[in-house]
């Protein structure tokens, strides 16, 4: 198959779950099809991370995308259009003639097998048909976050805001659902949610594509961990994130010190906030570290892997990445939204502080039952959830939904037609 695959930014640097999923799924379908791939350019993109690029994609392809700098007049401007727009900031953001004009020209000029929409941004800038099926990968049932976000709100202001960004996110997410040829969602769980959403105008079928985990790289370390040292990994310039950490200092390690008064904190990943920054001066041991190379010291360092999340969607690869590594997790509901894990045997769950913290501390002095979770854990990986195989499921979607566009029109059907968006 020939696919043009849509996508707002460049997968290198790994530093996002998003693009880990991406990158994974794409390097086993580049084995057996060509892949054009188009996205904004980075301009702190380095050529290594540009040729990288080539080991998932045939060809790679960027637009210029202006982003008015903080502060000034066109910043304000162009923050003011948005108040009033009817699609969401997340999307409009990323509205751009330059990309919808490449869109158009490749379709014009080349004949692709499917067109893959990799999160909703890109669909702002289809055109109004296009002459192929086309699939929308979904990471996350994005409304639900914008609610989960108005849910839990420090303030009126922000709540008040959020409410608006989930309304028009529920409407732009609706719309765009109906376009495509076939939606897949990265989990049953939010399966489920487009379905309980979108019943009334959802046509296409939404497929599952599991969340898988390179289960050579992340793999257990020889090293005794630091007994009662806890991680947690991801990109800490995202909103959910960085709630989840500020909760976790706030609410649950005072009940984990009062019982463990050692326990220590690093929180690693990428961009963190001013207010993610603060965590570490405004509470004993807790280090946040920004972008590191290499996760896996880090990890390999914690004794309990934690993952306090309230908001979010899709599925945390983050989760499976310490559970490959035989790290026991203790997790929200929410944090595990999504995963075919079970509580109690591969991961600990629990919602409020008082249980969070007992979960952690738990493990923290049980030993074995830490070291039993952490080797089930990494057996429930290893055996289901290697991304070779989710990466055949994947293909296999794709070329079921290219089959039925052709048997469409072997019985006259008409191209695929998009309905053009608010």
């Amino acid at each position: 198959m020939k696919l043009l695959w849509l996508n707002a930014g460049l997968l290198l640097p790994l530093d996002k779950g998003g693009k880990l999923r991406t990158w994974h799924v794409m390097r086993h379908v580049a084995r057996r099809h060509e892949i054009t791939y188009l996205s904004f350019e980075d301009a702190s993109a380095t050529a290594a991370e540009r040729d990288g690029m080539r080991d998932v994609c045939r060809e790679l392809l960027t637009v210029p995308r202006t982003e008015q700098p903080k502060g000034t007049s066109a910043f304000y401007a162009r923050a003011a259009r948005y108040v009033v727009d009817r699609v969401p900031y997340a999307v409009a953001n990323y509205r751009s003639g330059a990309y919808r004009q490449q869109v158009e020209r490749l379709l014009r000029e080349r004949q692709f097998d499917a067109v893959v929409c990799d999160f909703l941004p890109p669909a702002v800038n289809l055109p109004d048909a296009l002459p192929c099926p086309g699939v929308l990968f979904t990471h996350n049932v994005e409304a639900e976050i914008w609610r989960r976000h108005a849910e839990n709100a420090s303030n009126v202001v922000s709540r008040l805001l959020f409410r608006q960004q989930w309304r028009r996110m529920l409407r732009f997410e609706q719309t765009t659902l109906a376009r495509f040829d076939l939606v897949l969602a990265v989990s049953e769980a939010d399966r489920r949610t487009f379905e309980r959403l979108y019943a009334r105008s959802l046509h296409a079928p939404v497929h599952v594509v599991q969340t898988g985990v390179d289960t050579t790289y992340f793999a257990p370390s020889s090293e005794p961990p630091s007994r009662a040292h806890l991680v947690f990994t991801g990109s800490m310039d995202w909103l959910p994130n960085e709630d989840a950490m500020t909760y976790f200092c706030r609410e649950i390690l005072p009940r984990i010190r009062a019982a463990e008064p050692d326990a220590t904190v690093s929180i690693i990943g990428r961009a963190p906030t001013p207010a993610v920054r603060r965590l570490a001066e405004q509470y004993r041991g807790v280090e946040v570290t920004g972008r590191v190379d290499d996760v896996r010291p880090h990890v390999h360092r914690g004794g309990v892997y934690v993952v306090p999340l309230r908001i979010g969607g899709g599925t945390r690869l983050k989760i499976f990445e310490a559970m490959a590594m035989g790290k026991a997790v203790v997790s929200t509901t929410i944090g595990a939204e999504g995963l075919p894990v079970r509580p109690g045997v591969d991961i600990a769950v629990a919602d409020d502080p008082d249980g969070f913290a007992n979960a952690v501390v738990r493990l923290i002095r049980d030993a074995p039952a830490r070291q039993a979770m952490g080797a089930q854990a990494r057996q429930s990986v290893v055996e289901r959830y290697d991304w070779s195989a989710v990466a055949l499921d994947f293909e296999n979607a794709l070329a079921s939904a290219a089959r039925r566009e052709r048997a469409g029109s072997a019985l006259g059907g008409l191209p695929f037609a998009v309905s053009r968006l608010p």
